[in-house]
């Protein structure tokens, strides 16, 4: 649905977004994610036909965004990180104003207004006047004007941002009702919330693509190796950690037990593997006997954060190394001329 490839886009000298690729299936909930700076506003505005690329192309549902530009926009719905709303309209009456720009029948207009309302949550708003509005139903409305004319695709820049709890929560389900019916592209700097609504992710650092995967994938990869917690009980009797820890170190595998926790006759531990080993059925197989209960054994994984900061830390490392040279070479062009 979305297929990107070698995109570039430079301001004078500076390089927003260098040369990536990525391709976006049809259905799917991607999350965009990169720190501030990273290009991720320019790449979807690239997408939606906002800027045109320096270098490289984009596609959407198979029509270039450069040289097809209006076939594009018919198929995509885009929520920047401000809504396009204007205060001093009705919402009704935005909407309906929204629909005839998007080129829907006239006949058509007020029963997709009224869908739209409906699944955003802002029927009861209708008449109000959207200045009235607090930040989430605007955020809600920008969402319905997104939604209005059946995009294939939505783009969505920020869609919680400064919302409360509650509302972030009932958006979140939204953008996960509207999966399937449309492809959609999230960027967002909360990282649960790409963790709770999208399939893939995709990770730009200093406008190169740092990763793109599956949470899992990414998490295994990263990882390399495996950590379970291991809660472990005394069946009868008292049960002593420095004893399981010790049974638990001898397991085949097993490079580090950290104890996390002890309570009465029972105990926690977090147990890492050695690279590429899997040590969850020799570590249950131990325990068992022993004659201890086994409470707990589940896999431990990399947070969506973790990943994140690890990613782009390591991205960012890359790239002073390789400056070493260049910033070097003054150095080393005085230290000839003094011979």
């Amino acid at each position: 649905m979305i297929k990107v490839e070698g995109l570039t886009k430079r301001y004078a000298r500076t390089v927003a977004v260098d040369n990536i690729s990525f391709e976006v299936e049809k259905g799917q909930i991607v999350g965009f994610l990169g720190p501030n700076g990273a290009g991720k506003t320019t790449t979807m505005r690239v997408i939606t036909c906002f800027l045109p690329p320096t270098a490289g192309t984009a596609r959407v549902a198979g029509f270039d965004v450069l040289e097809q530009p209006l076939e594009v926009k018919k198929r995509i719905g885009y929520l920047p990180e401000s809504p396009p709303l204007y205060p001093d309209m009705e919402v009704s009456e935005y909407l309906t104003f929204v629909g005839k720009l998007k080129g829907l029948a006239n006949a058509d207009v007020p029963k997709r207004v009224n869908e739209v309302c409906e699944r955003c949550a802002i029927t009861d708003v209708k008449l109000r006047l959207i200045g009235k509005l607090s930040k989430g139903y605007r955020q809600r409305v920008g969402l319905a004007q997104a939604i209005l004319h059946n995009p294939d695709v939505l783009i969505l820049d920020e869609p919680t941002s400064g919302l409360d709890p509650k509302q972030i929560i009932e958006t979140r389900e939204l953008i996960r009702s509207l999966a399937g019916d449309h492809t959609i592209i999230l960027s967002t700097h909360i990282l649960s919330e790409v963790e709770h609504s999208c399939e893939r992710v995709i990770i730009i650092n200093q406008g190169k693509l740092v990763a793109q995967d599956t949470v899992t994938n990414l998490t295994n990869r990263l990882r390399g190796s495996e950590s379970v917690a291991v809660e472990v009980a005394a069946a009868n009797g008292n049960l002593n950690p420095g004893e399981v820890r010790q049974r638990l170190e001898q397991v085949a595998g097993v490079s580090r037990v950290v104890l996390k926790d002890t309570k009465a006759n029972q105990c926690a531990f977090e147990v890492e593997s050695m690279q590429g080993r899997s040590i969850r059925p020799e570590v249950a197989r131990a325990v068992v006997t022993a004659g201890w209960d086994l409470n707990e054994l589940r896999p431990i994984g990399f947070s969506l954060e973790d990943i994140f900061l690890q990613l782009t830390a390591s991205e960012k490392a890359e790239k002073k190394s390789e400056e070493k040279p260049e910033e070097k070479q003054p150095e080393e062009k005085k230290a000839e001329a003094k011979v």
